[in-house]
């Protein structure tokens, strides 16, 4: 499974826990409200989970472009240089669309 998916079925989890907690609240089932809560937070930590599981992809990504870089640089290869660069920047970028959300578990 990928992580995407692995994300959108953490939001889906996340969702109904939400649902089964605010009705169990509206109709005074502590038990039903109970499980809700932790199924929401289930659903909460396999996105987060997916999550880091990306960062850590776009670290290795930005790292594999930073040697290409250096190493286009050092042996005078704009091409080598400049596809390094943009895989420094793509790992960068996935690292941030990834980071973890403040307030989340």
């Amino acid at each position: 499974m990928s992580n995407a998916s692995k994300r959108s079925e953490g939001a889906a989890e996340e969702l109904g826990g939400k649902i089964k907690k605010t009705i169990g609240k509206a109709i005074g089932n502590e038990q039903m409200e109970a499980e809700g809560k932790l199924k929401e937070l289930q659903g909460q930590g396999k996105q987060e989970a997916a999550k880091a599981a990306e960062r850590g992809k776009g670290k290795i990504e930005e790292l594999k472009g930073a040697v290409k870089n250096r190493i286009g640089q050092v042996i005078d290869d704009e091409q080598l240089a400049a596809e390094g660069k943009v895989e420094e920047l793509t790992g960068e970028a996935r690292q941030a669309a990834n980071r973890k959300e403040p307030g989340r578990p």
